[in-house]
């Protein structure tokens, strides 16, 4: 079977791999579809230090696919059934596992496609408990969207930052995978979204899907504009996920006990905070990594509902390089799509 393969940084191949045996009992066979990028593949192929892995490694965060064959005991899913999979190989047995908080799971076995793995080959085995289900109405290529960027934002906004309706939110890198979603998210419930974006090319782009105030952060400081639009009140919740170069910036557009929720550090990992400011303006601070199964079937449930992800590009499983550079030069306006 085809599979996409990291060899060495920077350095990926479609390698031909033997395809996986029957499915054991409690798993699936799952034939993928379509693979969504995330930068977590851009950190991968970069070659990041702290990543525990051994070489060569099949990439792929995100998928959707369809069922191919179940193994004993499973009576969950059926030949044929569109599905998508979590992406970490959590235990399912510790008390974070028990009480549904998947990603804060104690004896994590790694990221799928991080490391271990992943998605991005024709057949693979997984756990049946690891796969949720499809909507009928949800194409395949919209599902692969669901498991990182739906999932990620739904975990962030709804179940971190308990985003209200009426708020009003700050949406950083809006023409971002997750940023899209998070616009038509906060939207959805009738916020007032102001985001950024580095190009002007952009703004067309994140107003139709409904920012109703967009700040080119090249040519303006965000945080004074933000300022201003909201008569210097400051924004309820800003969604972060840029890093060092916005993160301050971030604390400084936040209302009094505002709240900011983060789960990107793409231009830098460390920054420096005035702790008086934090503990003076009462800000709320958290820290956001992947989602729940539950996340995932909450935003699986607003695409079957008419909220689908924006695709930027779509390419074949041979154009990935090209594709993940793309993601680099920050040009990308949505989702990019790896078809099988």
């Amino acid at each position: 079977m085809r599979a996409l393969t990291l060899v060495a940084d920077r350095n990926l191949v479609v390698a031909d791999l033997p395809s996986p045996p029957p499915p054991a009992a409690g798993e699936v066979q799952v034939r993928i579809a379509a693979v969504a990028l995330n930068h977590i593949d851009v950190w991968g192929y970069r070659g990041m230090a702290f990543v525990k892995r051994k070489l060569p490694i099949v990439v792929g965060a995100e998928a959707s696919g369809t069922i191919e064959a179940v193994g004993d005991g499973v009576t969950t899913f059926k030949p044929g059934q569109k599905v998508v999979m979590y992406g970490a190989l959590t235990c399912g047995h510790c008390k974070a596992c028990q009480e549904g908080r998947d990603n804060l799971c104690e004896n994590v076995g790694g990221l799928i496609g991080f490391h271990v793995d992943g998605f991005a080959r024709e057949l693979m085995n997984i756990a049946a408990r690891l796969v949720i289900p499809v909507p009928d109405a949800v194409d395949l290529r919209d599902a692969a969207c669901a498991p990182i960027a739906f999932s990620t934002v739904q975990h962030m906004l709804f179940d971190n930052a308990k985003l209200q309706p009426g708020e009003t939110v700050l949406v950083h890198a809006g023409g971002s995978g997750i940023g899209t979603v998070a616009i038509m998210m906060a939207k959805a419930i009738g916020c007032t979204v102001i985001t950024t974006v580095g190009d002007d090319s952009k703004i067309e782009g994140v107003k139709k899907l409904g920012a109703d105030h967009v700040i080119n952060y090249r040519q303006d400081r965000f945080e004074h504009e933000c300022r201003k639009i909201t008569k210097k009140k400051g924004v309820d919740v800003v969604f972060e996920h840029v890093g060092a170069d916005t993160f301050n910036g971030s604390l400084l557009s936040l209302k009094r006990g505002g709240r900011l929720v983060t789960c990107g550090s793409t231009s830098g990992l460390t920054t420096t905070l005035n702790l008086m400011q934090l503990f003076q303006q009462q800000y709320k601070i958290f820290g956001s990594f992947g989602a729940t199964m539950k996340n995932i079937a909450e935003s699986l449930d607003k695409m079957a509902a008419g909220m689908l992800p924006v695709i930027d590009t779509e390419v074949p499983l041979d154009d990935v390089g090209a594709a993940l550079k793309r993601m680099e030069s920050r040009q990308v306006f949505g989702k990019i799509i790896v078809r099988f």
